[in-house]
């Protein structure tokens, strides 16, 4: 085999193995696809679609309330997890009156607090109960409060098992929009 026809090859050889080893950085440490699996965050996020999640915004900002998130489910680490971010350490979370109150107050922002009807259910979100979120964990629920298996059921999400922030919607393109 000539020369010139070896080093075409390797070239685009190395070009390959370049273009794989960034975009695998790309996907592990700065933004990755997701796919919604069930109707827990209905009308937000709908069963199929597929959104992309920015994994280094919370390196250089705390989560805030109403930030859509994904992260590993507690009991198995292995699962991803998307939900809406309600309490972070030291807040204290009470669902009444349909309505989602933290530190006493009802939690509004993003339209997701407003719009929505809250169910009193589960070990950590019963009626009349007020659930202390611990230092370092957070307390989510799903937008599909009475179709949601979130805090109120298992309890609070530690923060190292944070991904990141779900940041739009990308597939279908009909639903293609940025999420709040």
């Amino acid at each position: 085999m000539p020369a010139a026809k070896r080093s075409a090859w390797r070239e685009n050889l190395e070009s390959l193995l370049w273009a794989a080893a960034i975009a695998l950085a790309i996907r592990t440490f700065i933004i990755a696809p997701f796919k919604i699996p069930s109707g827990s965050m209905r009308t937000t996020l709908l069963e199929g679609d597929r959104i992309l999640v920015n994994k280094f915004l919370y390196r250089f900002r705390e989560p805030q309330r109403g930030d859509v998130i994904v992260f590993r489910f507690p009991t198995d680490p292995k699962r991803p997890f998307i939900k809406r971010l309600v309490g972070v350490g030291g807040d204290q979370v009470e669902i009444r009156d349909g309505s989602v109150f933290v530190n006493g107050q009802p939690l509004t922002g993003h339209g997701a607090f407003e719009t929505r009807t809250y169910v009193n259910q589960g070990q950590f979100g019963g009626f009349g109960q007020v659930v202390q979120v611990p230092p370092g964990e957070l307390f989510v629920l799903g937008d599909n409060s009475s179709s949601s298996h979130d805090s109120r059921f298992w309890g609070f999400v530690p923060r190292r098992l944070l991904i990141g922030q779900a940041v739009c919607i990308f597939w279908p393109p009909k639903r293609m929009r940025a999420l709040r």
